[in-house]
């Protein structure tokens, strides 16, 4: 998609100027002449400097306002280009309106509405795209775009409690980080110089904490490339397949938090399938695309062994069981639905179903991780007070 620079006049010979995106001049033009406009100067906009934008993303809950908007819309009677028109001028959010402004003129230079969002993969992924292309064939839309806006919804909220159960603790860990490094850089170099005119040697945890403070002083910047070269390598390696699988396989196998993964994998999972299938997608094809949005390489493998059994006229449960991720009752319930023809039925019955686990396995983490934290505070930071008042103690004994 480009960008022209056009002069030209109106029906009743005013001038207009201004820019308009089109994939080439030649349906830029067109476009302009269908909005009355018969352009007298038309050239191609040069890319220049431009400054990084930060957070200049589409956020889930502006699609779901958009899918909701658009759906009431649609079912209104209104035409398809003069809702993404409509829908792209009010947009707050200017990447969201330029990729509004830029499918609008993909559909009016003949594509169809699904392929014009399959452009912009980073906002609309494959299983919108797929929806939208069977609520075109159907005639549904306004009905498809809805159950799109109800999933998002459901699908957002499923983020946000794993979200807020692991900020609690992350927050916690940062705070106390600092602390203690203030400790030991600004107030422990102090105890130490009273220390030092005592002319007794120090207890063995006083003087651990002396050295831990003596070492963050003078390697402060060895400490901080070591613990950056971890973090970075680990995300390197998270980024390679086989570091990827090796890391999703331990996460499952995480005490507590491998449980609330793999029950928000098999909700995410039926939901999404479930959703399709209800929606008319092929569920070869649902599966494919199920399986790229798994999230987890391990379920991800699981999926498609489901999906290659399926296309060789075998069921969909039976290779569901034998990746042991997916526990009994889901395997029985999805060939339950097999054999009585609803799947998208029980699929969606088994979300419901795991988005409340989710919801209680959340809770229970949240309520155990906090007397966890405050028993670490108290260790770290009272061992290490005691260890510092430990030989005025003793002298004063």
């Amino acid at each position: 998609m480009a960008t022209f620079v056009y002069t030209g006049k109106s029906i009743g010979g005013e001038v207009k100027k201004g820019e308009i995106d089109a994939p080439n001049m030649a349906q830029a033009t067109a476009s302009l002449r269908r909005q009355q406009i018969n352009p007298t100067s038309i050239t191609e906009k040069k890319a220049g400097f431009a400054f990084p934008s930060f957070g200049g993303g589409v956020k889930a809950k502006e699609l779901v306002i958009f899918s909701r908007q658009f759906a009431t819309m649609i079912d209104a009677g209104l035409p398809l280009v003069q809702c993404l028109e409509i829908l792209g001028s009010q947009q707050e959010n200017p990447a969201f309106k330029k990729v509004l402004m830029e499918v609008k003129g993909s559909v009016e230079g003949g594509s169809t509405f699904a392929d014009a969002l399959g452009k912009h993969p980073k906002v609309f992924d494959d299983l919108y795209v797929n929806l939208i292309a069977a609520g075109e064939v159907g005639g549904i839309l306004d009905t498809i775009l809805n159950r799109l806006s109800g999933f998002l919804e459901k699908a957002e909220r499923l983020k946000g409690k794993i979200k807020s159960a692991m900020t609690y603790p992350t927050v916690v860990i940062i705070i106390a980080g600092v602390i203690v490094s203030g400790l030991l850089i600004f107030v422990v170099p102090i105890f130490e110089k009273l220390f030092q005119g005592m002319g007794k040697g120090l207890p063995a945890p006083t003087q651990m904490v002396v050295n831990l403070s003596n070492a963050l002083k003078s390697y402060w910047y060895i400490i901080a490339g070591v613990l950056a070269g971890v973090i970075f390598g680990l995300k390197y390696t998270y980024k390679t397949p086989k570091g990827k699988r090796a890391m999703d396989s331990i996460f499952l196998k995480l005490p507590v938090m491998g449980d609330l993964i793999r029950k928000s994998s098999v909700a995410r999972f039926t939901r999404t399938l479930g959703t399709m299938l209800s929606s008319g997608v092929p569920i070869l094809e649902g599966l494919e695309i199920v399986a790229k949005t798994a999230g987890n390489e391990i379920i991800k493998e699981g999926i498609m062994k489901a999906r290659l059994s399926l296309s060789q006229g075998k069921t969909l449960a039976d290779p569901l069981i034998e990746t042991k991720i997916f526990p009994g009752m889901v395997t029985q319930m999805i060939s339950v639905g097999e054999s009585t023809g609803a799947l998208d039925a029980m699929l969606n019955k088994i979300a419901d179903f795991y988005e409340e686990e989710v919801d209680t396995a959340v809770d229970a983490l949240t309520s155990m991780i906090e007397p966890i934290l405050m028993a670490f505070l108290g260790v770290v930071v009272g061992g290490l007070v005691i260890a510092l008042y430990l030989p005025i103690f003793q002298i004063s004994g």
